[in-house]
């Protein structure tokens, strides 16, 4: 049976370092995770009891496409509490998970073989769904200097149909603020390109707050998921909110593509929204991890990083050490027992030199990984 051409899309790599890393503990090895962009905690207590109320009292059949009333309304609210924004919340369409939302919007917005534009380095995923929709990545290498956020000036004489960013970034942690994003939303309106903003590590910042795009103007598509801040990976749950002029458009295609959002992880995603003290204790050990992290990479060698603003990453720069960081990622897993990903998953062209490093494990694990690449740079020497 013949393959598509549009299913020729490159590996996602850190999947390859977590079955790596899941192999060797199936051996008995102890692997510290530091390369998954997962919470090491469960969803709110008060989203798992929600769940098991619903699912004595119903049978959590199918909902409409655009997601549960109550769950639309109570997402309007999160950016009238966390922005002052207000939002109708006709505009919130609930989806299976960010990537669902990725999906849902590319199909939207794009015609086949048009282009969107990207900061490098950024979420893989990004590319290999618009290639497998047969639209076209254009990555836009951003500089060390602007922390590895897109400017105007980096976008200058490309042609593009739509402008993705992410704020705070995956794989930096980095943020736009406010006259940043304001400026790249003017630049795609005025050249009538569709403007995109990922924002799915809203809620873990910590020196200041994030920046939606919905404060800059109206006609953008925000992406958001209950994955990270909610800390609800495996729930696959979230939204969007989209221009009033597009609600019937993703709706059509939010009926055909997906029917609705699963109807158990809605419920429990309502409930999530109002656990705010559990929700806020997991920030604050992400703080703790993320001052551990930077104190603790400096001092195993890794010092040429880019200041995390949010999220729960560290971007490093290991050029000097290495120019694989596939190679060099495995030989950290097979030798200090960390597992990290490798840069190039996020910069096919200057990845090589890079990693990331996780802090969204526990505490105590963190503090054992960051001992163990301290010991293994003193070994490589």
């Amino acid at each position: 049976m013949r393959n598509s051409r549009r299913g020729a899309v490159d590996p996602f790599i850190v999947m390859d370092v977590m079955e790596a890393a899941r192999a060797a503990e199936e051996a008995g090895r102890h692997i510290i995770h530091m390369e998954v962009g997962q919470p090491g905690t469960p969803a709110p207590a008060a989203a798992r009891k929600a769940l098991a109320k619903a699912m004595e009292a119903g049978s959590l059949g199918y909902t409409v496409a655009l997601g549960i009333p109550e769950l639309r309304r109570r997402i309007a609210q999160l950016y009238k509490d966390w922005y002052g924004v207000e939002v109708d919340p006709a505009r919130v369409v609930v989806t299976p998970g960010s990537s669902g939302g990725f999906i849902l919007a590319f199909t939207a917005l794009f015609d086949a073989g048009q282009t969107v534009a990207l900061g490098a380095p950024g979420y893989p995923s990004y590319r290999q769904i618009l290639r497998a929709l047969d639209l076209v990545p254009l990555e836009v290498s951003t500089a060390a200097a602007n922390r590895y956020q897109p400017t105007p000036e980096d976008l200058a004489g490309h042609a593009f149909d739509g402008l993705l960013v992410a704020s705070p970034a995956n794989p930096t942690g980095t943020m736009l603020d406010h006259g940043e994003l304001g400026a790249l939303a003017a630049m795609a309106r005025d050249r009538g390109a569709a403007f995109l903003s990922d924002e799915i590590y809203h809620g873990i910042d910590y020196d200041r707050r994030a920046v939606t795009a919905l404060e800059v103007t109206d006609e953008a598509v925000v992406i958001n998921s209950f994955s990270k801040y909610f800390s609800m990976t495996g729930w696959r749950v979230g939204w969007l909110v989209v221009p009033e002029a597009q609600i019937r458009q993703f709706e059509r295609l939010a009926q055909n593509m997906f029917i609705c959002a699963p109807h158990a992880s809605q419920v429990a995603a309502l409930a999530a929204m109002d656990a705010v003290d559990e929700l806020e204790a997991n920030r604050a050990a992400y703080a703790r991890n993320r001052a551990r992290m930077l104190d603790g990479l400096r001092a195993a060698g890794f010092d040429r990083i880019a200041p995390p603003d949010g999220a729960f990453y560290v971007y490093a720069d290991v050029s000097e050490l290495t120019q694989d960081s596939r190679a060099f990622a495995a030989e950290i897993l097979d030798k200090a027992g960390v597992a990290v990903t490798p840069g190039l998953d996020f910069d096919p062209e200057r990845g090589g030199g890079t990693l990331r490093f996780s802090y969204a494990a526990s505490e105590a694990d963190i503090e054992e990984g960051l001992d163990r690449l301290r010991r293994f740079m003193e070994t490589r020497g």
